[in-house]
């Protein structure tokens, strides 16, 4: 099994920190991002992964070959941003399996992989966060406040899809799979959600993310969950 991990983002939102180090090296609990998601995947037996480099590419590539991280490492360079569906087709020369997973660059979670093999063409989904805490009402008594919760009527993708390799056929080379190749796949019924809950799953993509990321991956013990079998 493959996986293909997408690393090319400029990361604008962590100006000026980004202005010197690629958003793939910015450092969570004292590791890069990336070694972070290449611990991940690897848990789930997967050693082989692309990486889809962009911005600094070279100084991703060499941090990562200054690395003993037990995985096979190789590197699609993007010269200039293709989004997530031109990467996965620019990077499907490496792709030698009938099937691949994908990883977007600045998701850390402890999804179990496993569970998007049930179908091909998988998107993982995740009940909808809100940014703002909920005030629940009685009429216009307030009952109590709720920091932040999950909306289960309502799924938000995840970053992390199990693709069919056909379907590097559909891909454009310019463009983000979401509104490319998965609405077609959609209307077709060919596309799948896999739908995970009570679940550890973080986007960084600014100051703020970092920080609550942190605070999440210490107290779900993250660090453990990618040491044990």
């Amino acid at each position: 099994m493959k996986a293909v991990l997408l690393s090319g983002g400029f990361g604008k939102r962590l100006k000026p920190l980004t202005d010197y180090l690629p958003k793939p090296l910015i450092p969570i609990c004292n590791y890069p991002i990336i070694e972070w998601q290449i611990r991940y995947i690897k848990k789930f037996g997967i050693k082989d992964i692309v990486v889809c480099a962009g911005y600094r590419a070279e100084q991703v590539k060499k941090h990562l070959e200054g690395k003993n991280l037990g995985v096979k490492l190789e590197y699609s360079i993007e010269n200039k941003p293709l989004g997530t569906a031109g990467a996965i087709k620019k990077a499907s020369r490496y792709i030698d399996t009938e099937n691949f997973f994908v990883v977007n660059g600045d998701v850390l979670t402890n999804i179990d992989l496993r569970k998007l093999t049930m179908h091909t063409n998988s998107v993982a989904v995740i009940p909808l966060r809100t940014t703002f805490g909920i005030v629940h009402l009685d009429d216009q008594k307030v009952e109590r406040f709720e920091e932040k919760p999950e909306v289960f009527n309502y799924w938000m993708n995840a970053g992390i899809y199990y693709l069919k390799k056909d379907i590097v056929k559909q891909l454009p080379k310019y463009g983000n799979l979401e509104n490319t190749t998965f609405p077609i796949l959609a209307k077709k019924g060919q596309l799948n959600a896999v739908k995970y809950s009570n679940i550890f799953w973080k986007s960084v993509d600014s100051y703020k993310d970092m920080e609550e990321c942190e605070s999440l991956m210490l107290s779900s013990h993250y660090e453990k969950f990618l040491s044990t079998k």
